[in-house]
């Protein structure tokens, strides 16, 4: 969701300062884990590492200044005073430098598998808790939405371990060091000087940078829109196809590209404004601290030594200073994506297992529906008082037209939602008080589309029970009727069914998920028309393998085309939520009610397209 403009020059306001420290806070753990102190050394070894190479880094110039004095002549104590000539000194300064890098690589190196684990750890949480967000939560979000979120989190999280911890986090330190050896080294000029310099310098740098910070938002959220255009496009590659709307989506997604140029273009030129008066700020600053160096040399208090030395602390200090708006801008923006991030982990789960909740024990699979009252919305009811007893090891079909709440009744057994009022049971038992775990395990269900995954056709098939050997997995492909077509293909069960499996046709689909389900062997099934948007011939294939499939087991039908359910055990009519028939075909349509209408106008329908077909 786009978010409010901000004023141009807008800082932190106290609720986001406050959203701030709570993610900081969140993140805290991940490097700082209670019971893990291989961790906790790390970080600690890194921040010993971190502080060392800081010491070296402010002693550095100073080494410098000893062996120009030295080498000038103007301080003859100069190398004698550290037990070092000239050319000792040299070597210490080079090896003070290498030092300083080495202790810098080294805290990187240590604190590398800290910082890796906890984004793995993250990412994973934060994957599993989508998962664990109810089916309402995802069919109000958008995919490509939830994918940047979690990208651009883990990204936040990155850059504020590295950034924050080792340049932010040093760079305060090292300006600390040399302002106290400018006070002790020179006087209490120098020292203000360098403090007001780079107190105007990160003041200007924060104030541009917030100015910045709004236009990243903005280019973030045009970048998601334009993300989301793309995947709904690719998603639905074969409707665009169907359509010729080639063009049209090329035109809503450079769009939506056109205005995030716009936004890109003004990132960029802000970005300029910034570094000339980072640049412009800083060298004031210098031109002054060595004119007063220049001047103390020329009076014969400092040496040549102290003149490069003060120089060399300023590049030392004001080098860093220069990726300051950019790292500020940088956590600013790492900040937000962390924070939706953890807005997201903190999403509650509108679905959740009971306290101490058992696991469902399937005995016979008798399914029950009390009384079951159910709305999407609760100014829209979808079920009223409907109950509905599924005997085990029978069959039951929901038959009514769209918005019946066929489907629905579907969607409550698999506990995507919970009922309003009522209840339903599986063997006397609420689905409410057991594990979703142990209920998705005792149900298996063969949607009206199968939705397959990019893989191959065995992953596809064994994802009914991973841990289901080779054998098993044909044997669930044979019973479908499948098998013999997979052998036909050149790689066999390790071809791709591609995307969605759109290089299966829809019948192939659906063995593929039939014979998943076969594997999964659930003792109770749901069938969601899952043979409706298929041909007729294929369809009566289908249906050999769907009644293969339930001997045994209690399935519940919800079916479109009638003629697949003439001889289910019993036929529930549903029309507006309410149940206004019940029982079996034959007396169905004897009674001449809902049930024998419907029938009456499939058959006729069917007889006209057969009809029409003999003639052509």
């Amino acid at each position: 969701m786009r978010r409010p403009s901000a004023t141009a020059t807008a800082a932190p306001t106290p609720a986001e300062k406050g959203r701030n420290m709570r993610t900081l806070s969140k993140l805290l753990p991940y490097l700082w884990p209670p019971g893990e102190a291989w961790v906790k050394r790390r970080v600690m070894l890194a921040m010993l590492a971190l502080v060392l190479g800081k010491l070296i880094s402010v002693t550095t110039p100073y080494l410098y200044k000893r062996a120009v004095d030295a080498l000038g002549g103007s301080a003859p104590d100069a190398g004698t005073m550290l037990g070092l000539g000239a050319v000792g000194l040299t070597v210490a300064y080079g090896v003070a430098r290498l030092g300083n890098v080495g202790f810098g690589e080294l805290r990187d190196a240590v604190f590398v598998r800290v910082g890796q684990r906890a984004l793995r750890k993250l990412a994973l949480e934060t994957f599993t808790h989508i998962h664990r967000l109810s089916m309402r939560y995802h069919i109000t979000r958008k995919t490509g939405g939830l994918s940047r979120i979690i990208e651009r989190g883990v990204k936040g999280v990155d850059f504020l371990l590295r950034f924050m911890l080792f340049s932010v986090g040093p760079l305060i330190l090292e300006l600390t060091m040399v302002s106290i050896l400018f006070a002790v080294l020179f006087n209490i000029w120098y020292m203000l000087v360098v403090v007001v310099t780079i107190t105007i310098y990160v003041l200007y740098t924060f104030r541009v940078t917030e100015w910045r910070v709004q236009i990243r938002r903005d280019m973030n959220a045009q970048d998601t829109d334009a993300n989301q255009k793309a995947i709904d496009s690719l998603l639905n590659f074969e409707t665009v196809k169907y359509f010729g709307a080639e063009a049209l989506e090329a035109k809503r997604y450079d769009g939506a590209m056109e205005r995030y140029e716009g936004l890109a273009v003004k990132t960029g030129q802000s970005l300029s404004v910034l570094n000339f008066g980072q640049a412009f700020i800083i060298t004031i600053g210098l031109i002054i601290v060595m004119v007063m160096a220049a001047q103390g040399v020329q009076a014969g208090t400092l040496t040549v030594g102290d003149f490069v030395m003060v120089n060399a602390y300023m590049i030392q200090i004001t080098m860093p200073l220069g990726f300051l708006g950019t790292v500020y801008r940088e956590i600013r923006q790492a900040l937000v994506d962390m924070g939706d991030m953890f807005d997201l982990l903190g999403q509650p789960a509108e679905i959740s297992d009971a306290p101490g909740a058992p696991a469902l024990l399937v005995g016979k699979g008798e399914v029950v529906l009390d009384h079951v009252s159910f709305g999407y919305d609760a100014a829209r009811p979808i079920l009223r008082d409907v109950s509905i007893t599924v005997p085990a090891g029978q069959t039951v079909a929901l038959v009514g037209p769209s918005g019946s709440g066929k489907s629905t009744i579907g969607r409550l057994l698999f506990r995507f939602y919970d009922v309003t009022e009522g209840a339903l049971r599986i063997d006397g038992q609420d689905v409410r008080d057991v594990t979703q775990q142990s209920l998705h395990d005792a149900i298996g269900v063969v949607p009206q589309d199968t939705v397959l995954f990019n893989d191959t056709i065995y992953y596809n098939v064994a994802y009914g029970r991973p841990d289901a050997s080779r054998a098993e997995v044909e044997a669930a492909a044979k019973a479908a009727k499948i098998h013999d077509f997979i052998l036909s293909l050149p790689d066999g069960y390790d071809t791709s069914v591609g995307e969605r499996g759109l290089k299966l046709s829809g019948g192939e689909k659906q063995r593929v998920g039939i014979a998943r389900t076969l594997l999964k062997n659930p003792p109770i099934l749901l069938l969601d028309e899952a043979t409706s948007a298929l041909d007729t011939q294929t369809e009566r294939d289908i249906q050999d393998s769907l009644k293969a499939m339930g001997q045994g087991r209690t399935v519940i039908t919800i079916a479109h085309r009638l003629s697949t359910i003439a001889d289910a055990d019993q036929i529930v009519v549903l029309e507006a939520g309410r149940i206004v028939e019940r029982g079996r075909h034959d007396d169905l349509v004897d009674a001449g009610g809902r049930y024998a209408a419907m029938w009456a106008r499939q058959s006729s329908e069917e007889e006209a397209a057969a009809s029409t077909g003999t003639a052509a």
